[in-house]
């Protein structure tokens, strides 16, 4: 199969290599897949360069990056239905806790990390659903369905942000979201309501006066660490804080009394990890929006294997106003 490798962290024009690896069978309860496309997403990037906390090098000899894909189940092994073949999957967790993940012709993983597509579903759309389309329908349904409630999204023109307020929307929530006056149009066009400067000084202000003075139930956060003082102002008592990153400050000082005295719950999603029941949720939510027609899944640029290292700058870069794919075949 031809794959994408890295043996050492660093620069991905400097690690990144195409490589002809000897295919890997399946074997009892697997599937290969021969994938169409792979996604590439800020923890690939992060796990290149050797970023993750307490990982000094690569865990294993050679690796084949991205954890997110999609393509066509070709071969089955023992324990899963021949029926399996044929049909169109997408993929999660590809490259967690594995060497071998989705930036290559094919893959060999356990068949249920391999998941029917519904046949309106794009292949290209398949290959962001892993961890964009996961974490956005975890963070919003977490806690319960937002129905009736307001919900707060912090970065809303960000990948998962984007699908986010879409499912939010979609759900019968009022949504609330923060982004660059840049994005403003794009996001109120996804269905927020009300579309705020998160960059603004009086922030917790305006976010209440767009709730009509009353706090907020349900917050979804890119960025906890920045926006945890103004999440302690505006969540309501017992509201729930869903927090899916905290890039541009990862020791954040938590105001406890304030946030204690609301009773607030605080999740913090690592989506590699979510367990069995809720990923199945998550699925069928994401399924479900689909189907409906209320999920767009943007697309910002489509490259070729051998343009991988380009990619990955193009996600570390930031910016983006849709997911990146590497055309796998």
């Amino acid at each position: 199969m031809r794959a994408v490798t890295y043996s050492t962290f660093g620069d991905p024009a400097n690690v990144l290599r195409i490589q002809d690896l000897e295919p890997i069978p399946p074997g009892p309860g697997e599937v290969t897949v021969e994938l169409s496309y792979s996604g590439v997403n800020p923890s690939d990037v992060k796990a290149r360069a050797g970023t993750r906390p307490g990982v000094t090098e690569p865990p294993f000899p050679v690796i084949i990056p991205h954890s997110d894909g999609a393509g066509v189940i070709s071969a089955v092994g023992d324990g899963v239905p021949a029926s399996r073949i044929g049909q169109r999957v997408w993929i999660w967790n590809g490259q967690w806790q594995r060497p071998f993940g989705t930036a290559a012709s094919h893959i060999t993983l356990p068949d249920a990390q391999a998941i029917t597509l519904p046949n309106t579903v794009l292949l290209q759309t398949g290959a962001i659903l892993g961890i964009p389309g996961l974490t956005a329908s975890h963070a919003v349904f977490s806690g319960g369905t937002p129905n009736g409630q307001t919900i707060l999204i912090h970065g809303g023109a960000g990948t998962v942000g984007f699908l986010a307020v879409q499912l939010a929307k979609w759900a019968g929530a009022r949504v609330v979201t923060t982004a660059s006056p840049r994005n403003f149009d794009r996001v109120t066009a996804a269905g927020a309501d009300v579309v705020l400067d998160y960059a603004s000084d009086d922030l917790s202000d305006q976010i209440l006066d767009a709730n009509d003075g009353q706090t907020i139930g349900r917050i979804v956060d890119v960025e906890l660490g920045q926006n945890i003082e103004t999440n302690a102002a505006v969540i309501a008592e017992n509201g729930r804080i869903n927090a899916y990153g905290s890039a541009r400050n990862m020791t954040p000082v938590f105001p406890f009394g304030p946030m204690m005295f609301k009773a607030m719950t605080l999740e913090t999603i690592l989506i590699y990890l979510l367990p069995p029941d809720s990923r199945a949720a998550a699925v069928k939510t994401l399924h479900q929006a689909l189907v409906d027609g209320a999920l767009t899944c943007p697309v910002q640029k489509v490259f070729t294997l051998e343009e991988c290292a380009i990619a990955h700058t193009m996600v570390q870069d930031g910016n983006r106003t849709g997911a990146v794919l590497i055309d796998t075949k």
